[in-house]
Parts: structure tokens; C-alpha cells; sequence
């Protein structure tokens, strides 16, 4: 028995290696450069500086994570050279629940492979992460799912969490660039500290907005293109109304659509079929889901009343 289907990896490896041009990810890019600009500039006068950092928010399944991994991806590539002759690095964290910043930084310090023996204060760990960093040539870090570190009631232990982002980037010995990344509400908790809101520049992940053409432009765009990719024909199925089911099935969310398109156009070269076909879509939506199929904003003619996109959203997240 095998449980590797070598012809669904054939098939969708091309996919999910894929990456559209979004606007967001040139927005993204020169936001990045701005901040790394700054920091090798102020780096090369040799007196103590500030760093500046990346707020990137926008809700889940938008693309935020991937968008951030190819913009990181490429400056660790090497290219990046500091003024002391140094390649430069941004090193990645993701927040999967509330921690103390102690707990944070040991997990700093794990992603540095600096292994912690013995029990150490608050202090002492965060003094070892500043000087392994400045070690390795590490400038900056990636706190992705951010929001999980805040909580409604926990104003004292939020102010602390604000406050130590902001020593990180104002830290003279050695300052990191921060990406702090997340769902909307992470902004209201950043703008609670007006000096950190002050050196974050933000970048935001609309949804898709059907009443603009803009979006219904980019959404066409990308149906063709990973269509293209995978060698189907999506002509039959290029027209607004099929748009906006494809939309609304994906609650909005670009990153939800890219995937629906992969297992969609999965689904139609299984087959052995050329064209796409809404039972192709239809069938991506059961799986994606984890609902019956026949059931689907493809084939309901009243869908918007049929289907809650909250409820999707939530169906998803078990699904997961």
C-alpha cells in the first residue's frame, strides 16, 4: 500500500510551487526595503541607532505568512551584505498562544541553535539573544500569528509585551528590525504604544472586494494563470458571476482561493479531463471543507442566503 499518490504530487507540486505577482507583494517588498535601507544606513555611521519594523495585518487565509517567508527568503539569500561585511538574516517565529516574553526568548534562542542549560532570569536570556544575534549577523525577526501574544483582559501583561518589542528596536548594542504579523486586531494593540506605532510601517491584505474591478481583474488574472500551470481550460467558467461564487465559496480570503484553484484544477487533470468544470470546483469545496459534495456556493442559485461565511470560516478551522 502506498500512501504517496505520485500522480497528485505530479500535478499539483507545479501548483503549490507557484507564486502570482499580487500588488501587495510589491507593496510588501518596497516596505521591507525601506526598512532594511534604513538600518544599513544607520549601521554604517557607527553610532547607536533605532531600528524600524513591518506591521503586516489582514485577515486569515490572505496570504500574509507566504508573502512574508518569500520576502525573508530572499533577503537571507546572501545578498544582503551589512556595512561591518556581514551577510544579514531574519530569523522566523510563530506565536501559536500566549507566552511570557522569558518563554519568548528562549525560543529565540532555540531558532538561533544556542541551547539554554541551567534556569536563567528574564534579563539574562534576553541579554544572551541580543548577543547571539549580533553574532550570527541576525537583524531581524518575524513574530508571525502576533495576535496570539495580546488578550482582551490582560492589559499589564500586553503593555509588557509592547514595551520589550520596542526595547528590541531601539536596543544601542544591537537593534533588530521587527515583522510583527497578524489578523486586523493586532493593529489596536500595536496603537496602544505610540512609540513602537511610530517606528512600524504598515502593510495591509484587503480582502476581495467583488464590488471593485479592480479585484475582479486580479481574480481573473489568477484563475488563468494557475489554469495555465496546470494545463486546464478555464474559459467555459471565466464570467463575474462564476467569480464571485469563487469568491464568496473562499470567503474572501486570496490565500483560501489559491488553494481551491489547486485542488479544483487537481481534480479536473485526475479525471483525465482538459476542461474545468463546476463538479470540479464543487468537489475542491467538499474537500476543502470537509462537506458532503453537491452542497456548494458552485451549483445553489441562492447561495448568498444559502451560506454564512462565518460558518464556512468556522467549518474550516475544524476541518484543519
Amino acid at each position: 500500500m502506498n500512501f504517496i499518490n505520485a500522480q497528485v504530487v505530479e500535478i499539483s507540486k507545479p501548483l503549490k510551487a507557484a507564486h502570482f505577482p499580487f500588488p501587495r507583494g510589491k507593496e510588501l517588498f518596497e516596505a521591507m526595503s525601506w526598512c532594511a535601507t534604513d538600518y544599513y544606513t544607520k549601521a554604517s555611521t557607527g553610532h547607536a541607532f533605532e531600528a524600524r519594523g513591518l506591521l503586516v495585518i489582514g485577515e486569515s487565509r490572505q496570504g500574509k505568512s507566504r508573502e512574508i517567508q518569500r520576502i525573508r527568503d530572499k533577503f537571507n539569500d546572501g545578498s544582503v551584505i551589512m556595512p561591518d561585511g556581514r551577510r544579514a538574516v531574519i530569523i522566523h517565529c510563530i506565536l501559536s498562544g500566549k507566552v511570557t516574553w522569558k518563554d519568548l526568548g528562549v525560543r529565540i534562542l532555540g531558532l538561533l541553535e544556542y541551547p539554554l542549560r541551567g534556569r536563567h532570569t528574564q534579563a539574562e536570556i534576553w541579554e544572551k539573544v541580543i548577543k547571539i544575534a549580533k553574532i550570527q549577523g541576525v537583524v531581524g525577526i518575524h513574530f508571525d500569528e502576533c495576535q496570539h501574544v495580546f488578550t482582551e483582559d490582560g492589559d499589564k501583561m500586553n503593555q509588557q509585551i509592547l514595551d520589550s518589542f520596542k526595547t528590541l528596536l531601539k536596543e544601542s548594542r544591537w537593534p533588530l528590525m521587527l515583522i510583527l504579523s497578524g489578523i486586523p486586531s493586532l493593529a489596536a494593540y500595536v496603537a496602544k504604544e505610540e512609540q513602537l506605532a511610530r517606528l512600524l510601517r504598515t502593510v495591509r491584505f484587503e480582502a476581495i472586494d467583488p464590488s471593485k474591478q479592480t479585484d475582479m481583474d486580479e481574480l481573473l488574472q489568477l484563475t488563468f494563470s494557475y489554469a495555465e500551470k496546470a494545463g486546464v481550460d478555464f474559459s467555459s467558467l471565466a464570467t463575474n458571476e462564476f467569480l464571485e461564487r469563487l469568491a464568496f465559496a473562499c470567503c474572501d480570503r486570496w490565500g483560501l482561493v489559491i488553494e481551491m484553484l489547486i485542488e479544483a484544477f487537481t481534480n479536473c487533470r485526475i479525471a483525465g479531463e482538459k476542461v474545468c468544470s463546476i463538479e470540479n470546483f464543487s468537489h475542491a469545496y467538499a474537500k476543502t471543507y470537509s462537506t458532503p459534495f453537491g452542497y456548494s456556493p458552485f451549483t445553489m442559485s441562492n447561495y448568498r442566503d444559502g451560506f454564512d461565511q462565518d460558518k464556512l470560516m468556522e467549518a474550516l478551522n475544524r476541518a484543519k
